[in-house]
């Protein structure tokens, strides 16, 4: 930092994503209220204890090598020409943030003064990781065991959704480029990819004992704690805040390297370095959120279940393009996108018998992938990054956003990156007879064993105070 203003700007950067992360770390508090909410008593603990443990399982591998995937393949690799140098970089200062530092064989981070962004950033798309692997966790809750869901949560949160950051959302990724892909606020790039991962893992793992009748129909086994599924969703729309402001660049110079000619422009920017406001994103946050909650609530006829999966929904399949759009655009594509995917998760539950605890295929995936293809019409033409004013780096040029390139992008982060690894790791699970829990302890409950080994230091200690 050589100057008061450079100095300010980083430390502004660096405290901003410090707060994504706290307010982010709601969505998490926010999974398990829901995921607890929705089980029955008897899975409970266990139902806690999973979305405990995707922390540490997740944190370290993506330190370990998570991260490194979102900056070693962005090109795919080789798909596109990369831009990739150090004056491309978010923040320029070689000891802090450059795409330098963060592609060569540099020592691991430790304490250094001088560095007052990576960790914040890092641990930004840290906790998107976690979000991918709780969406997840609630589709599959009651019937997994401990084992094969640590196993799925590295996989979704720090290597599938991480390639798809790397091809989608990174400013070098090939999706973009040659696509035109856009996907601002994540519907694709968390939403989309972590919902198709868990649909391919339900239909190996099966549904839940009782789920359907003899008949083939299915059954309602509906939130035993609706008000901890009401507080748990609250808790993760205000971690939402946190998430889009985290999906942006706080305050970046669009000069004359991106088309502001003779003059320097700071402004926030997408994480495409699009231009974009706190304050836009503000409007269409709530009115995605508002028309997710009259559609939900429309739709399943005043089930508060429904009524608030929807209202996440809707923010969900208007995230895509919620830098960019009106307010009213924001809101109706919310509501289109919840009546769609509420009627596919239910049209897939008898169809093929699938189970989904939670609604979650529905309200990330199907809402995401939804999301990505109105995207591709309502934005036909725009920018799709601030790299694509002019050719600019090495004659690189990226293509605008368009329907076809958001189709085709929907299908590589829906089925691609998320339903087919998902089958195949639950499939390779199943065959080692570690993907599901025995019949007489799921009837018993996932707790059982957790009661009865209480109940056993219960004694010891009764019998030692005699």
């Amino acid at each position: 930092m050589t100057d008061q203003l450079g100095a300010l700007t980083t430390i502004f950067t660096e405290f901003y994503y410090w707060v994504t992360v706290v307010l982010m770390f709601l969505i998490h508090v926010g999974f398990c209220m829901y995921e607890v909410g929705a089980s029955r008593y008897k899975h409970h603990q266990h139902t806690l204890m999973k979305n405990t443990m995707l922390i540490p399982l997740v944190t370290v591998t993506w330190f370990l090598f998570g991260w490194w995937i979102y900056w070693a393949f962005p090109t795919g690799p080789g798909l596109a020409p990369s831009i990739m140098n150090e004056s491309t970089a978010l923040i320029t200062d070689e000891s802090a943030f450059s795409a330098t530092w963060y592609t060569a064989t540099s020592d691991l981070m430790a304490v250094n003064l001088g560095d007052h962004i990576s960790g914040v950033f890092w641990a930004a798309f840290l906790l998107f990781s976690w979000t991918a692997a709780s969406i997840v966790s609630g589709a599959i809750i009651e019937r997994i065991t401990t084992f094969a869901f640590g196993i799925l949560a590295i996989a979704i949160g720090s290597v599938f959704w991480t390639i798809d950051a790397a091809w989608g959302w990174h400013f070098d990724g090939w999706m973009l480029k040659l696509l035109g892909y856009h996907d601002a606020y994540a519907s694709g790039v968390i939403h989309a990819i972590a919902g198709g991962f868990a649909l391919g893992v339900l239909f190996v793992l099966g549904p839940r004992i009782g789920k359907f009748s003899s008949s083939g129909e299915p059954r309602n086994i509906g939130p035993r704690n609706p008000w901890l599924v009401t507080i748990g969703l609250f808790l993760i729309y205000t971690g939402f805040w946190g998430f889009y402001a985290a999906c942006n660049i706080p305050i970046f110079d669009l000069g004359p390297e991106y088309g502001m000619e003779g003059i320097s422009y700071w402004t926030a920017t997408n994480i495409y370095v699009t231009p974009t406001t706190l304050s836009g994103i503000t409007f269409n946050f709530l009115m995605s959120l508002s028309g997710g909650l009259l559609a939900g609530y429309w739709i399943a006829k005043g089930d508060p279940f429904w009524t608030y999966s929807s209202g996440l929904a809707g923010i969900i399949c208007a995230s895509a393009g919620n830098d960019l759009y009106h307010p009213i655009q924001a809101m109706i594509i919310g509501m289109i996108g919840v009546v769609i995917s509420y009627k596919l998760h239910y049209w897939v539950e008898r169809k093929f018998k699938i189970d989904d605890a939670v609604g979650a295929v529905a309200v990330h995936g199907y809402a995401g992938f939804i999301g990505l293809v109105i995207c591709g019409f309502v934005l036909n033409g725009y920018p799709s990054s601030g790299y694509s004013v002019g050719a600019m780096w090495d004659g690189t040029t990226y293509a605008t956003i368009n329907p076809l390139g958001q189709f085709i992008g929907a299908l590589i982060m829906f089925v691609v990156l998320g339903l087919i690894p998902g089958y195949v790791i639950a499939r390779v699970l199943h065959g080692m007879g570690k993907l599901r829990i025995p019949r007489e302890v799921e009837i018993a409950g996932l707790d059982y064993e957790i009661m009865e080994t209480a109940k056993e230091d219960e004694k010891a200690v009764a019998s030692a105070t005699r």
